[in-house]
């Protein structure tokens, strides 16, 4: 729970105006799903064509990391949220002091930094695949032989859709990477130096940016010792973390109040072509154990850092069942677009019913799906045949203005007697 402001359990009704921080698809699904539900929103985001933007009661133009319109987006809202990880978390608690913000920023700072996700997940023995800390690029070879070939290595903050990762193979490959890490680290040095100097050692439990409540713990002298993580982790730039071989890549969303009550949307096997994500196929195709014990363990981690609202985990299943964890976002997520027509309740509704206190919908899946991301490259051959697609491909469209190869400028939800008729319909369609 933020500092400053309690929690709240009693309902906000509609006429309630939501201020989302972040303008993006998300926000816009967002919104669309609240205006059905009678809630006003306003949204700031820096992009003046921001896609929610026109689904925006009154729209905010400014930096995610500018105290000053947080403060003015918070003053003319009743409760803020926040549609991605990318803000800072200074300012956003400042602004959760005037305002609720049931999301709360412990689950955010974990999502937005790996070292402090990895060490999060394991203090609480949630699994992960080993992986080590590289404080400066010497740390680089020391952390191979440990680890052993072949690696990913990964920064800590910043990267999204595959961006800031280098594998590493073989051993011809570790002085390219080298050289590669070592502009990271020149550049993060450099930055943190600007905008951080180092904070004091005598740090009070409402200032100290890492503490998680989650992790208190009385030592075997029976003392109490409050759970922080190390606070020098947000000075790590990198990460190493070994490559296991997995069989698919999986994620489950789970749903949560803040007096504890959950659900789980059904289990999506994922797709990515150069770290995007291109197509969800649900139900996933893995032993129904496998998904009972997915969805088990996303709610383990929701309560044990006391998510309000919906997370995300993305995982790895493994040729032996095993799950591993790759990443959390705590929010609604790509793959979670299926739910939009595959299920009585989206995940965008379902997320305002978690934070407004509200009872939390039905999330079970009537139909087989799968969602497929259109991006830039493939809008106009989309727009050619968009005239003669069957009324069971579901098309949504963001509203953004500029197509971009990579971009995400929509998704299609193909509904299908089974996954594998949907993803025939989808080949045809040439965006698969």
């Amino acid at each position: 729970m933020q500092a400053g402001m309690r929690m709240k359990t009693t309902p906000f009704l509609p006429d309630t105006t939501i201020g989302i921080i972040g303008g993006g698809q998300l926000g816009r699904m967002m919104a669309l799903a609240g205006r059905a539900m009678g809630y006003r929103f306003n949204v700031l985001d820096p992009d003046e064509a921001a896609p929610a933007r026109a689904i925006a009661d009154t729209f905010f133009q400014g930096s995610f990391a500018d105290t000053e319109g947080l403060m003015r987006l918070a003053e003319a809202s009743d409760v803020l949220v926040y549609e991605f990880e990318h803000i800072d978390t200074h300012s956003l608690e400042m602004v959760a002091r005037i305002k609720p913000l049931p999301q709360g920023v412990t689950i955010l700072r974990l999502a937005q930094h790996r070292a402090l996700e990895k060490e999060g997940l394991s203090a609480h023995g949630f699994p992960v695949a080993p992986y080590t800390l590289l404080r400066t690029p010497d740390d680089l070879i020391p952390a191979l032989k440990k680890l052993g070939l072949p690696v990913v290595v990964k920064t800590t903050s910043g990267g999204y859709d595959g961006k800031g990762q280098w594998h590493i193979q073989t051993e011809g490959e570790i002085q390219i990477v080298r050289r590669a890490i070592e502009a990271v680290y020149a550049n993060f040095r450099a930055n943190r130096d600007d905008r951080e100097p180092d904070r004091p050692t005598s740090i009070t439990k409402e200032e100290m940016p890492l503490y998680d409540e989650s992790l208190d713990r009385v030592d075997r002298n029976g003392r109490a010792v409050r759970g922080f993580l190390s606070s020098d982790l947000v000075r790590v730039p990198l990460i190493v973390e070994r490559f296991i071989p997995y069989e698919k890549e999986l994620s489950v969303i789970v749903s949560r109040r803040a007096d504890g009550e959950s659900q789980v949307f059904p289990v999506a096997e994922n797709h990515h072509v150069d770290g995007i994500l291109r197509r969800s196929i649900v139900p996933a195709r893995v032993p129904d154990a496998v998904q009972k014990k997915a969805a088990v363990l996303a709610t383990a981690i929701a309560d044990a850092f006391g998510v309000v609202g919906l997370l995300a985990v993305e995982l790895f299943y493994l040729p032996d069942g095993t799950l591993l964890i790759n990443e959390l976002a705590p929010r609604p997520h790509n793959s979670g677009h299926y739910t939009l027509d595959a299920v009585s309740t989206s995940q965008f509704e379902q997320f305002l019913r978690a934070v407004l206190h509200l009872p939390l919908g039905d999330v079970r899946l009537f139909t087989p799906v799968v969602m497929v991301n259109i991006l830039g490259e493939h809008l106009p051959s989309l727009l050619k045949v968009l005239p003669t697609l069957d009324a069971r491909v579901k098309v949504h469209l963001y509203g953004k203005k500029e197509a971009r190869a990579g971009r995400k400028m929509g998704h299609l939800n193909i509904l299908a007697e089974s996954v594998e008729e949907a993803l025939e319909v989808a080949r045809t369609i040439g965006i698969s």
